[in-house]
């Protein structure tokens, strides 16, 4: 099965709905936003990406994935046993791809970054390794660190909302202070207009629509929208506190009296922290059908951050992100 039929196989729905229904039609647009974004990157050159502690042959067949559709060109970093172990299992040739052998995951990551820092590799991509330490490493090359600080963005392709929808940080700040809170607006804003989103519409979320005292997450977003208005946070139209239904529904908003240009058609969804936003990305993904996507900003370079759970399309669409961030900025 090549490539393409994988992405194929993996963004269909278990069963299949009767044509000329709603569930039909949901199920034609199940990832065609994230499709799009795969033939946009599959014309650009691919990227040299290092792939961290590659040590179960799903991280590995993600990777070697990403080679085939020719998006990155990988370098595999790690124990050299147990990357060979792994392609054993999912019979992979190695001698194809460069590989740099170190002792631990821990080395890995060192390694990579190092290989980041030095240019050696245009992007990092994480493989069988907890987060914490892959980022970790990351964190700790101060040449890969820029003035921003560095969050994590899901590009989201939900069936039933019209385009892509863009949550930060679900990954790595758990509980952002208002300061930052504007890297990781800013952040985001950089991927949608790589993404040729060329204004978004930015909704600040908190659990309602009126500023309160009492709901931190409220106050954050008076704060950053009157910073938007200050010409602070540029590039975008922000608004909030806005709740989650009013953000993205049209007739949520209008039931509620909202007279705002980002209520109903939000491009990007600012969360209050990392619990609700991780949340919120998941139940889109596992109960509303939507594929999801991920990427780290705020680094030198793209960080493919992918879950142990991804299948291909998603790892296929991060790494597409990825190429379209590098070859465009």
């Amino acid at each position: 099965m090549g490539v393409t039929d994988s992405v194929k196989k993996t963004a269909k729905t278990p069963r299949s709905s009767p044509p000329g229904t709603a569930a039909a039609a949901l199920h034609e647009a199940r990832g065609a936003h994230h499709r799009r974004l795969l033939r946009q990157a599959q014309r650009l050159t691919p990227l040299r990406t290092a792939v961290v502690h590659p040590v179960d042959a799903l991280s590995l067949c993600g990777a070697i994935e990403a080679s085939r559709a020719k998006l990155i060109v990988p370098v595999l970093v790690g124990p050299e046993a147990k990357i060979r172990a792994a392609a054993r299992a999912a019979s992979i040739e190695l001698t194809a791809y460069a590989c740099v052998w170190t002792e631990h995951s821990h080395a890995a990551a060192a390694a990579a970054a190092a290989l980041a820092a030095e240019r050696k590799v245009e992007a990092l991509m994480k493989g069988s390794l907890h987060t914490d330490e892959f980022m970790g490493a990351i964190v700790s090359e101060a040449r890969l660190r820029t003035a921003r600080r560095m969050s994590h963005v899901f590009v989201i392709d939900a069936p039933a909302y019209p385009r892509p929808l863009l949550v930060s940080d679900a990954a790595i700040n758990i509980y952002p202070t208002v300061e930052e809170k504007v890297d990781i607006v800013q952040n985001a804003l950089e991927l949608a207009h790589v993404l040729a989103i060329r204004t978004p519409r930015v909704a600040i979320l908190s659990a309602v629509e009126t500023v309160s005292p009492r709901i931190k997450s409220t106050l954050d977003a008076a704060v950053l929208c009157k910073m938007a208005d200050r010409g602070q946070i540029t590039g975008a139209i922000l608004d909030g506190p806005l709740a989650f239904d009013n953000a993205v529904s049209p007739e949520a908003a209008r039931a509620k009296g909202i007279r705002s240009p980002v209520a109903g058609r939000a491009d990007i969804l600012i969360v209050p922290d990392l619990e609700a936003g991780n949340m919120l990305a998941k139940q889109l993904e596992y109960l509303a059908g939507a594929q999801i996507a991920g990427i780290v900003l705020g680094a030198r370079v793209p960080v493919i951050l992918t879950s142990r759970a991804d299948n291909t399309l998603a790892r296929l669409s991060s790494c597409a992100i990825a190429v379209l961030l590098a070859r465009r900025r």
